[in-house]
Formats: C-alpha cells, structure tokens, sequence
C-alpha cells in the first residue's frame, strides 16, 4: 500500500479526496491544525495534529510517517482576504520546507494545489505549455514561486511532481460567501442575493470532481503543470439562472447591484487536453448536476450559515 500525506486535510477539497484515494489503496496520514481525538482512523486513514507552520513539527511527523506520496492542498485561503495576505509569503516558505523534509525522509511523488491566478488572465485561455505565467496578486506570486522551484529541486533530487492548477469550484462545504453558495443560500431563506452583471465567463467544477482528477493526477506518472477544470466555461449569469430556476427564486436576484472587480477579466477559461489525454480523466458531473448536489447539501445544512 502507498504511504501518502494529506495537508489540508479537512479543507474545501481534500475532504472530498479520501474516497478516491482509499479506492486506489493509498494508506492516508491526514494532516489538520484542529482536534484530531474525534476523528476515526478507520479505513487507512489517520489523522494528524501538526501546523506546518511550525518547522520542526513538520520535520517530526515526516519522520514518523516516512510517506512515499504527498498530496499538498493546506495553504492561506480566507475568502476576501487571501490575494494579497501577508500570509502567503509564510505558506510559500512552509511549503518549501515541507518538501525539502519530504524529499529528506524518502518521499518519491509531489502534487501540488497551484492556481489558475498564476496565469496571464489578459489571454483569456489558459494553457499549461503556451500562456505565459503572470500573477497580478500575491496568492498567484507566491503558488508559482513554489511551483517553479519546486519543479527543479525535485529534478535534482529524483521525484516526480506534479503541479494541479485549479479553476473555479463550488459544492458541499464552501464558504457561504463565494458566489454559488452565496446565491444558493440566499434563495434558500427567500432574501435577495445581489450579484455584479454575471457576464463574467468563467470555467466551473463540482468540487468532488475537482478532488477526483487530483486523485487521478496523484496516481498517474504525469509531470508537470495540469489544468484541473472542467473545460466547458459559462457565464456567470447563466449559472445563477440556473439555480434561480431549481429554486423558484425569480425576482430574488440584483444583477449589477455589485460592482465588477477592479481588473476583473471577461473570460478565464480552461485547456483541459492534459487532463483528459495524458491523466484520462474526464468529470462526472455537468453545471445541473453539480447545482443539484450542492443545493441539497445546503437545504441540509442552511442552519449553519
């Protein structure tokens, strides 16, 4: 069995990776800041009570855990907050340390969560070998500074790495405040959700999609920079009718009451060719099925917003 470590752990999308990567026999140590005594160990999964923050912890479980496979999500993400936080300047040196500790304790495959927002938003479509990498906030700075040294030092040390760039998500457990959520749970508890004009394309996943191809990249002995997408990008107006429809929620919505972000580009849209030629995957869920999942969730869990 794979011995792989799990960083970020109870986070948006790692939650949502512990089936595939049970199905694909990976012996899991989950790695999480909060309580860990509640959590059940069962099924090869074990949980770890570590900031990786803090070095020498971080160096203390790698010894302990001696892992084969890393599979890196944890990193600053306040909604609103995270673009240009100090913070990622903290999470690009953590994460360095934790794979120079990986690679010090035998580890032997990387994949990395980068972003979409190291790209040059300016060209619209974005692709691994051909648009050219330009981050306009700190987040996309500091997860391609990583990306890029990273891609080097494990060429000189011998282990493979993997770079998954994720696009746009929703689904169970998001911040009630990004916009999916956001209209979701407005409409649930009959008040308006006041949103900019919804011109915005831009390309969507279901979360346990976004976990799955991970899972897949993880798994394959495919290298380098990935797009982790659906491929299939819409405006953002149309999602929202969408769940306005499966709500009933008409007349609930203020298009343009929002302003658009400052810089806020027209189109990012995904290249998604590496994904599904050289990793094979391809998503199981489309924009309804995606919308019905997440509005169960939350007709379910709306008490908690």
């Amino acid at each position: 069995m794979k011995n792989m470590l799990l960083t970020g752990a109870r986070g948006f999308i790692a939650r949502h990776c512990m089936h595939s990567l049970r199905e694909r026999n990976y012996n899991i140590h989950a790695i999480t800041t909060g309580d860990t005594t509640l959590e059940s160990e069962e099924d090869g999964v074990y949980w770890h009570h570590v900031d990786l923050l803090d070095f020498r912890s971080v160096s203390k479980v790698m010894k302990a855990i001696k892992p084969s496979h890393l599979l890196h999500f944890a990193w600053y993400t306040e909604h609103g907050k995270f673009w240009n936080a100090e913070e990622n300047l903290a999470w690009t040196n953590a994460t360095l340390h934790l794979i120079k500790e990986f690679n010090n304790y035998g580890g032997k495959r990387i994949l990395g969560a980068g972003t979409c927002a190291e790209y040059d938003w300016s060209y619209g479509f974005c692709s691994e070998n051909i648009t050219p990498v330009n981050p306009s906030s700190l987040y996309g700075r500091g997860k391609n500074a990583v990306q890029s040294i990273v891609q080097e030092y494990a060429s000189l040390c011998n282990m493979s790495f993997a770079w998954g760039r994720i696009f746009f998500l929703y689904g169970p457990h998001e911040n009630k405040n990004r916009l999916i959520s956001y209209v979701i749970t407005s409409l649930l508890q009959n008040k308006t959700a006041k949103c900019s004009n919804g011109k915005q394309i831009r390309d969507f996943m279901y979360v346990t999609d976004v976990a799955d191809a991970f899972v897949a990249l993880l798994d394959s002995d495919v290298e380098g920079a990935v797009n982790i997408a659906s491929g299939n990008p819409v405006p953002l107006r149309s999602i929202i009718d969408t769940i306005v429809e499966k709500l009933n929620g008409s007349g609930l919505v203020q298009y343009g009451a929002k302003p658009d972000k400052p810089g806020d580009p027209p189109l990012v849209a995904a290249d998604v060719r590496r994904l599904e030629s050289e990793v094979g995957w391809s998503p199981k869920y489309g924009i309804e099925a995606g919308l019905d999942q997440t509005i169960n969730w939350w007709k379910n869990n709306i008490k908690a917003v």
